[in-house]
């Protein structure tokens, strides 16, 4: 069953009906015991890296969590500030990540994005998938999909780099190492292509 993280950030309803649509199963998780069912995780988020993480925590879903994902292998998907406390640390705040996918969270530099390049960096841009990885299934090379940040994920290692995008410089938006995946772009705000790679989730 793919069940969604509710610990108070994220779009939860948008995910729901885009499952309800493709006619699979989806459930929420709003306490440890409903997350320990989870067969698949989403981990949706917005706002703040700091305040993600106080929330995570506060939910008591973090240890369940630590657990099927470290040492179980569910699949999980983290989305924006969702994927972001996938790392270890972030330019935002103060506290440490997850450590899902070793790495840092950026802001990205002004004085490199220029006068033309705002941020954040909102509305649709283009993301180049590095490899055939099943989260990508019949998506075009250039895929079209919706942002909305002002920080990006630095991978420790760059062979977690799944698909990238360009916003003034090459900036990762998919990571993944193992079953723990994560999109800097909402999928749930997409249309056809963000309905795609949710299905493709699902059939990991």
């Amino acid at each position: 069953m793919i069940t969604i993280v509710d610990y108070g950030l994220g779009n939860i309803r948008a995910f729901i009906n885009t499952y309800k649509q493709l006619g699979l199963p989806i459930t929420v998780a709003r306490n440890a015991q409903e997350l320990k069912q989870a067969s698949k995780i989403i981990l949706p988020g917005v706002g703040a890296f700091d305040l993600a993480m106080t929330l995570f925590q506060q939910s008591g879903m973090r240890e369940v969590a630590d657990e099927l994902v470290q040492e179980k292998d569910v699949p999980v998907l983290g989305i924006c500030v969702g994927m972001q406390i996938m790392a270890s640390s972030s330019d935002e705040g103060q506290l440490p990540g997850l450590n899902w996918i070793p790495g840092r969270v950026r802001k990205f530099n002004r004085a490199v994005l220029g006068a033309s390049l705002p941020l954040p960096h909102m509305g649709w841009n283009n993301v180049s998938a590095l490899d055939q990885h099943g989260l990508f299934n019949g998506l075009s090379h250039a895929a079209s999909f919706y942002f909305l940040h002002s920080f990006y994920y630095e991978c420790e290692d760059g062979a977690h780099v799944l698909a990238q995008s360009q916003y003034g410089q090459e900036f990762s938006c998919a990571v993944r190492r193992g079953s723990v995946h994560g999109v800097q772009f909402h999928p749930e705000k997409s249309h056809s292509a963000g309905t795609r790679l949710l299905k493709n989730f699902a059939e990991l």
